[in-house]
């Protein structure tokens, strides 16, 4: 199902209590969602938001949702750092029949109220698709990777090797750099040392491909490089296209504004989609002043 925003309208007949438990602070991206939960809660006078940070530990987002249900808080919000350890405790809450709203990184199984995200196989495969488009179906490519024990690392990666597949692209080196900018930084450092002709970096964030940029520039190499990432913040990934720093950037919408309101038709008794999948686009030099593309495919 595909989420259209609209207004929403909730009789407030009592103090709501929401938890949320964020992975990380680390990356802008998961900034801008909570930032985005925040002024979407603060509309709302009766909402009460309890904002945790699990800074990238297992254990401590695990605690996060152990601690929400016992503290009986009336929904959570939980964007996990890994799949697997976040499915126990957020399974636990769910069966105790507190609604639970998983944010862009999955779970296993399906016991939760309902998963709020962007498709990445089908943004994955969108980069892979432009990419050939913009080399001419070649050339030499290194893929700096996500967290790969992540959902939208494993399917940014798959939906990307989908729209290079039937091509002459070669992936010459790929790295798994967590989503962070420095380890993207120092992975393509090594790539650069490695090999002499590095056409495309394809990186699964923003940061990662402006890590990249960065590597290339103190090499005296990045004029001769394409660079192309995922997020598309306006104070990021559209300020490099426009920069010119990044030849494209694929939007991957933070879902945290959606989250609340969806947590609110939930609370007021309103039902709800099991999965929403928020639309995406792309912002290239060529329609980055006229709001970008939208992702049709």
């Amino acid at each position: 199902m595909f989420f259209n925003l609209s207004s929403h309208s909730w009789p407030q007949k009592r103090i709501w209590t929401i938890g949320m438990s964020q992975c990380n602070l680390g990356e802008p991206w998961r900034v801008q969602m909570n930032a985005d939960v925040k002024n979407a809660a603060e509309v709302h006078p009766g909402l009460k938001v309890i904002l945790k940070d699990a800074q990238n530990d297992n254990l401590r987002q695990r605690a996060h949702i152990e601690e929400f249900v016992r503290a009986g808080v009336d929904a959570i919000l939980v964007s996990p750092k890994e799949a697997a350890p976040l499915t126990g405790p957020v399974r636990d809450a769910y069966k105790k029949g507190i609604p639970v709203i998983v944010i862009d990184r999955r779970v296993l199984g399906e016991d939760y109220t309902c998963f709020i995200g962007a498709d990445n196989k089908k943004i994955g495969r969108a980069a892979g698709k432009w990419i050939a488009e913009k080399t001419g179906g070649k050339g030499n490519v290194v893929e700096l990777k996500g967290l790969m024990t992540s959902t939208p690392g494993q399917d940014r990666h798959s939906g990307f090797r989908e729209g290079i597949a039937n091509t002459n692209i070669a992936v010459i080196f790929e790295a798994d750099m967590k989503w962070l900018e420095p380890n993207a930084r120092k992975e393509m450092e090594s790539a650069l040392s490695r090999f002499d002709k590095i056409d495309v970096v394809y990186a699964h964030n923003d940061p990662g491909a402006h890590g990249a940029y960065l590597a290339a520039k103190a090499a005296g190499r990045e004029a001769r490089i394409l660079f192309v990432g995922i997020d598309a913040l306006p104070h990021e990934g559209q300020m490099y296209v426009k920069q010119g720093i990044l030849g494209a950037s694929f939007e991957y919408p933070t879902g945290g504004k959606h989250a609340v309101e969806i947590a609110l038709d939930i609370l007021n008794g309103k039902k709800v989609a099991k999965e929403i999948t928020l639309p995406s686009r792309v912002f290239t030099k060529e329609n980055i002043d006229k709001g970008g593309e939208v992702l049709n495919e």
